[in-house]
């Protein structure tokens, strides 16, 4: 495999990153597809507004995206300071195996840890063993917290 390179995203990278996030929205996660616009709409917005959100891209030196991560930006009142919301973290199946999902996250906490974060968090289903396994190996521990959701 050729070396891969974590890099911030780009206004030059979206056709190929709109491409890989459906493959993690709609094959990966079996969610339906977006209104059309609506992805593009918010790599836009991300990259327009980085105060409030970051997309990390996995880029092979032929220039091809092979993953992803996307970090949003909230505040944490019990430490004053702004936290990071590690959402999405996605690696194409066929290059898995290979260690692009710890340079991504990687690249995630070093980012938060450069720019004086509280923290990041994420979660991941309870299924979800492969990413478990990954998290548990990058020395996270799972949180206190419990997670609510509503529609």
């Amino acid at each position: 495999m050729e070396a891969v390179n974590i890099r911030p995203a780009a206004k030059e990278d979206i056709p190929q990153l709109l491409d890989v996030m459906y493959q993690y929205i709609v094959d990966f996660y079996k969610c339906p597809r977006p209104e059309e616009g609506a992805l593009d709409k918010l790599v836009n917005h991300l990259l327009d507004n980085p105060w409030e959100g970051r997309q990390f891209v996995a880029v092979t030196p032929s220039e091809k995206i092979v993953g992803f991560a996307t970090l949003y930006f909230t505040f944490n009142t019990l430490e004053a300071k702004r936290m990071a919301f590690l959402y999405d973290l996605f690696v194409v199946p066929d290059i898995r195996g290979q260690k692009l999902g710890e340079k991504l996250f990687q690249t995630c906490l070093s980012y938060i840890r450069e720019n004086d974060y509280s923290h990041m968090i994420w979660e991941t289903a309870h299924d979800n063993m492969v990413a478990q396994s990954l998290y548990d190996k990058m020395g996270a521990q799972k949180a206190v917290w419990l997670n609510y959701e509503i529609k």
